[in-house]
């Protein structure tokens, strides 16, 4: 009686644990905080389909699915634009979730070939995308020596302050 009872248990422990190692420890959507330079950059996120799942204005952080369907990760495409700034599309990918592979140990194959590829579980989501914005064309000097334009130091890349010259 007290190996039935055993069994019993060991089964329900198993079938607790079969629906998917990804699906459980881990998850399906992910936090993505959508940076610029400068901030207050509108955003329009599309997914692979071509369908705008979020809008907004930088700094922002954002709740997005990471599987686009059966044993596909999702991919989006994400618009940044800004006054005065060119308008810049970067893309943000998935990639394989670490927890999938938990299923060779714990979820089997039911989690490792049906649940996680089903629910997108077995995919995640970079933490955060920063995206640089260069100044407009048209802010830019047009080559007309009459044209003066100040800016703040915080409207220049990073990467070209090394190029300035200070002036007493």
């Amino acid at each position: 009686m007290n190996k039935q009872i055993n069994r019993v248990f060991v089964a329900l422990a198993v079938a607790a644990i079969l629906p998917g190692c990804a699906s459980i420890v881990s998850q399906s959507s992910w936090p993505v905080a959508i940076q610029s330079n400068p901030d207050q950059a509108k955003f329009t996120i599309t997914n692979e389909k071509g369908t705008v799942v979020h809008s907004g204005t930088t700094p922002e952080t954002v709740k997005l699915s990471s599987g686009a369907g059966y044993f596909d990760g999702e991919t989006y495409k994400i618009t940044f634009s800004h006054e005065g700034r060119e308008d810049v599309t970067a893309t943000l990918n998935s990639s394989i979730n670490g927890w999938y592979f938990g299923n060779f140990l714990f979820g089997g194959l039911i989690g490792l070939l049906i649940v996680d590829p089903a629910t997108g579980a077995m995919w995640k989501l970079p933490e955060k995308v920063q995206q640089e914005l260069m100044l407009n064309k048209a802010s830019k000097l047009d080559g007309n020596q009459d044209t003066f334009s100040v800016i703040s130091i915080d409207e220049i890349p990073k990467q070209h302050r090394g190029q300035l010259i200070r002036l007493n």
